[in-house]
């Protein structure tokens, strides 16, 4: 048998090992394509507005667990909704804290000083976050909630970023 011969019987199941190699690639690639978990939503960022006092209303937040205490987010939560504030968020981090700390754009943010005013012994944090939302992490050694903290701040520079209100979900 001369080369040629070998090739004519040879070409026919390589070309359909081939074929059945590409199917296979082509089905996996689909499966861990379709099973992938789809991505996040973008971020809304905050809304610029003329304001000459921020107002607790006017303010985000989530409030998460970063200590021991069961149930301590859903107290400080609705302590926060008593002040005022609008509460998005109620839950457990995993990010372990002993003292409180509220987290925002930058630590002279209105929003993160307004929310200061409402805790003793709390620390700020900024993360450049461009939605306007103050995260409050309650630590270990939680101090409490100042009793007569201000409900609104003057605004120097008579604007503030404010998170985008939630649209409600229509049902």
């Amino acid at each position: 048998m001369n080369v040629a011969e070998v090739w004519r019987v040879a070409r026919t199941p390589l070309s359909l090992l081939v074929l059945l190699g590409l199917l296979g690639f082509g089905a996996w690639w689909g499966y861990t394509n379709v099973m992938k978990p789809p991505p996040p939503p973008p971020v809304e960022p905050c809304v610029p507005e003329q304001v000459e006092q921020l107002e607790s209303s006017q303010v985000l937040v989530n409030v998460f667990n970063g200590g021991a205490e069961r149930g301590k987010a859903a107290e400080v939560g609705q302590a926060l909704e008593a002040a005022g504030f609008s509460v998005a968020t109620v839950g457990n981090t995993d990010e372990r804290v002993t003292r409180t700390v509220v987290v925002g754009v930058t630590t002279e943010d209105p929003a993160v000083r307004l929310t200061l005013e409402h805790f003793q012994e709390a620390d700020p944090r900024s993360d450049a976050r461009p939605d306007g939302v103050v995260d409050v992490l309650i630590g270990s050694e939680y101090a409490g909630m100042v009793g007569d903290a201000p409900e609104s701040i003057d605004i120097e520079s008579e604007t503030a970023c404010l998170a985008p209100t939630p649209t409600p979900a229509v049902g």
